[in-house]
This record gives C-alpha cells, sequence and structure tokens, in this order.
C-alpha cells in the first residue's frame, strides 16, 4: 500500500496531541495517512503497552488512517544508530510516502528531539539504494519522501507553517479522549501525571487558539520544515 503521509511518534498518542487535525484533513481530501508509533510508550506512569496498543487503533479509527503499526522500540532507550534507523527505512520503503511528518525537533521529553533525528536521517539513508533491507515479501526498492516536517509537542517552538485545522478540532480532540488511560478521567484513580490534568487539555486548546490566530482561523496545528518551501505563485500563500 503506497501511503500520502506516514506521520511517525515517539510515543502512541504524540501524533493525537500534535497532529491529529491535519491527518484528518487529508484523509477527507481523499489523501491516504498512515501512523508509525516508535515504541509502545511502556515506561509511561498509567495504562500499560497493551491498553495504549488498542488507544491508538480507537484513534485510528476516528482519523480514518489507512494504517498504523508500532515498531516497538524500547520507551526512553532507542537510539539513533544503524540497527533502529533500518527498521524506520524498512518502513519507509514500504508505504512509499512522498510526504513525512515526524516528532519535534527538541522538546521537554527527550524521546521526541531523539525520534525526530532517527526519523529524518532515515528519511535519507532510505533513498540510497546501495542500503539493502528486505522484508518478507523480498528485496525493498530505495526511496525517499519528497519533504519532512516536524510537528509542534509541549516546548514552543516558531512554527515555519500552521494548517488550519478548525473543521477538525472536534475530531481531533476525540483521537485525544480515545487514550483514556493517560489524559483526564474523572473515573480512573491512577496516580497523576503532567498530562493527566483537566488543565492540559486547556493547554492543548490553548495553543491551538494560538496559533489558529496568528493565521486568522480558530484552531491551527504548527510545524517546522527542513528545507525552503516552495510555490508557483503568491496566491498559493493565500
Amino acid at each position: 500500500m503506497k501511503l500520502d503521509i506516514l506521520a511517525f511518534a515517539s510515543h502512541p498518542d504524540d501524533i493525537e496531541l500534535g497532529c491529529a487535525g491535519t491527518l484528518i484533513a487529508h484523509v477527507e481530501a481523499g489523501l491516504k495517512v498512515g501512523i508509525v508509533d516508535l515504541t509502545a510508550g511502556e515506561l509511561g506512569t498509567r495504562g500499560t503497552p497493551e491498553v495504549r496498543l488498542q488507544e491508538g487503533l480507537d484513534a485510528a479509527k476516528v482519523m480514518g488512517i489507512s494504517v498504523r503499526e508500532n515498531l516497538g522500540f524500547a520507551d526512553g532507550f532507542f537510539q539513533n544508530d544503524r540497527d533502529h534507523q533500518l527498521e524506520v527505512v524498512k518502513v519507509l520503503r514500504k508505504y512509499k510516502p512522498d510526504v513525512v511528518i515526524a516528532n519535534a525537533v527538541h522538546d521537554r521529553h527527550p524521546d521526541h528531539g531523539r525520534g525526530s533525528i532517527l526519523v529524518s536521517e532515515a528519511c535519507f539513508k532510505s533513498g540510497l539504494k546501495m542500503i539493502k533491507t528486505q522484508i518478507s515479501e523480498g528485496d525493498q526498492e530505495a526511496w525517499r519522501p519528497k519533504a519532512v516536517y516536524h510537528y509542534i509537542q509541549d516546548r514552543l517552538i516558531t512554527p515555519d507553517f500552521v494548517v488550519d485545522v478548525t473543521p477538525y478540532w472536534e475530531k481531533k480532540m476525540e483521537t485525544i479522549r480515545a487514550f483514556k488511560s493517560q489524559f483526564y478521567n474523572p473515573d480512573d484513580s491512577s496516580p497523576n501525571t503532567y498530562i493527566s490534568s483537566p488543565e492540559f487539555l486547556d493547554f492543548i486548546e490553548a495553543r491551538a487558539k494560538e496559533l489558529g490566530h496568528a493565521i486568522g482561523v480558530t484552531y491551527g496545528e504548527g510545524f517546522t520544515k527542513e528545507r525552503h518551501l516552495g510555490v508557483k505563485n503568491l496566491f498559493d500563500l493565500l
């Protein structure tokens, strides 16, 4: 299955918080979108890997994406090294996305920045035909995405562009609520965490309103780029 967009996340729920609205917008525009979670988030205080896997699938159903995989890297300890890069390369060559979206370039959680660099470097190496990879179907052909973008997470990074997600805001929040073990749930007696308070969800909405305000809409999701953005004429920017 060839995908138009493949979004990577260091942990299940990174996508939902950072760029679910953007993915939903492209799904509803008829594009094929997928998600790859690098870890199962097994170091999280709340929930279990099995619970979070199911929550991720529930969120994926809300988004309407074509595929969601988990590479099973070690939460908190995966590295940007040859073995991990090759596993990401295999996924890139399997789905051949034109656009890749990855974690924030730096953030509160060190896995986010490390995952960002890992995916970015793998995108380049995926295009080198002298790097050989195999899956059960046989040898894979080299493939390099046309663009790599990074969503913004906990730490505010000045975006290079903002996507209007106003029409998809409620559905985005539904994907976040799919992670019942992680976010505010008055019926859950698990230990409180940085992201489990109702104030954290208020922060997510406030951030989206701030980014939306910057482009004259209600809600926005911001991204950083790795190369200059090109347009054919000035009206592409309206």
